[in-house]
């Protein structure tokens, strides 16, 4: 790798992987300086950038420049932003651009946006003539601590979110966090709930200091954004290399996610709600219900809500614009979750802040009486 002097020093995270480990790039500046780091991934000074319409218009012409001056051309493939991308007749439209672009088996495509962009860009390089590599420029908060770390690519089905899918290892992560400048406030916030999320599975003192620096990170503050940006990556690396596709522990990362998941499904995957906003109100939902099974002690959830609404996150049902499905319906979406097994129903509870656990013995009538009456106070 080209040699970076000190003032463009930068954090890294290694996910240990064994031969398919990488390195998370976390800090300012990176994408004018990504051709130091994606030159020496490459096998011929030839990429695809996968982006998005919003992406493109703010920060395209910067990654272009950075990888020109390295010799490196490029082909653009924007395509609309939003949920709805991640679809059958997106990814098709994608893989035959790919194609038409000239991308080989030995060349690498460059996931450049949010979450969508990661999912999308990284199925279609896994399937791409039976698999191409790929590296990850998340732009969103939520990307940058979450959906680009640990090889999860999919689309979604009528039948549930993220259920067509492969787990395809990137080469790379490069987390600019000068990128997040550009997201409007609904967007950070809803990468937010992602950061609180690894507080609350796993680490009360991550969150403690969350309650405290919540505001900082939201305005923009970059020492404090880089440390909760790479403590979340630290966090997800230790649960990715234990557990890579999600047999075990990893499932952890998905607290508040068979809630939140359910109500994406039942918005269909529009504005009404974000993945993030969803995933905040499934984890208010999980540690109510956690109270209500006596798992957790009471007040536990109030905490977790005060915390998440003050980031400016909803933390009910209720906070969801238009009607929603009944409880019976969300039930049903709920039982093609991807944890599901055997026709059971799992669920990541909590014991408190911090202590998340896998739930596999979780009664259906329990979660359909406690969705009944969370569903009634709208």
């Amino acid at each position: 790798m080209a040699e970076i002097n000190a003032a463009e020093r930068h954090d890294m995270v290694r996910v240990a992987l064994g031969e398919r480990s990488y390195d998370i790039h976390i800090g300012e500046g990176l994408l004018a300086r990504a051709g130091d780091i994606v030159t020496p991934l490459l096998k011929r000074p030839l990429t695809a950038i996968v982006t998005d319409e919003n992406v493109a218009a703010h920060h395209l012409a910067t990654l272009e420049r950075a990888l020109a001056a390295k010799g490196i051309r490029s082909t653009a493939i924007v395509m609309p932003p939003g949920e709805a991308s991640k679809s059958y007749r997106h990814l098709a439209e994608l893989c035959d651009k790919l194609l038409a672009a000239g991308i080989e088996r030995r060349d690498r495509v460059i996931a450049f946006g949010g979450g969508v962009i990661g999912d999308l860009a990284g199925f279609a390089a896994a399937i791409l003539r039976r698999g191409v590599d790929f590296i990850q420029i998340p732009t969103t908060l939520l990307a940058q601590v979450d959906s680009s770390v640990g090889g999860k690519t999919g689309i979604n089905s009528p039948h549930g979110k993220n259920l067509i899918g492969a787990f395809h290892q990137p080469l790379a992560v490069i987390a600019d966090i000068g990128l997040l400048s550009t997201l409007p406030r609904r967007e950070l916030a809803a990468g937010y709930a992602e950061v609180a999320k690894y507080g609350l599975l796993g680490d009360a003192g991550f969150f403690e200091w969350l309650e405290g620096a919540a505001p900082a990170i939201l305005r923009g503050d970059s020492q404090a954004r880089i440390h909760a940006i790479r403590t979340s990556c630290e966090a997800k690396a230790r649960i990715v290399a234990e557990d890579e596709t999600e047999t075990g522990v990893r499932a952890l990362l998905n607290l508040g996610h068979t809630f939140g998941h359910a109500l994406e499904a039942a918005t269909g995957y529009s504005h009404r709600l974000l993945h993030g906003e969803g995933v905040a109100i499934g984890m208010v939902q999980a540690f109510r219900f956690s109270e209500r099974q006596k798992l957790c002690p009471a007040g536990i959830a109030d905490r977790v809500a005060r915390h998440l609404k003050s980031a400016g996150l909803p933390v009910h049902a209720s906070e969801i614009a238009g009607e929603l499905p009944p409880p019976a319906t969300l039930l049903d979406i709920m039982r093609q979750d991807k944890k599901a097994q055997g026709g059971r129903l799992t669920f990541i509870l909590a014991r408190g802040i911090g202590q998340a656990f896998i739930a596999r013995d979780v009664a259906e009538h329990d979660v359909l009486d406690f969705l009944t009456e969370d569903l009634r106070q709208r």
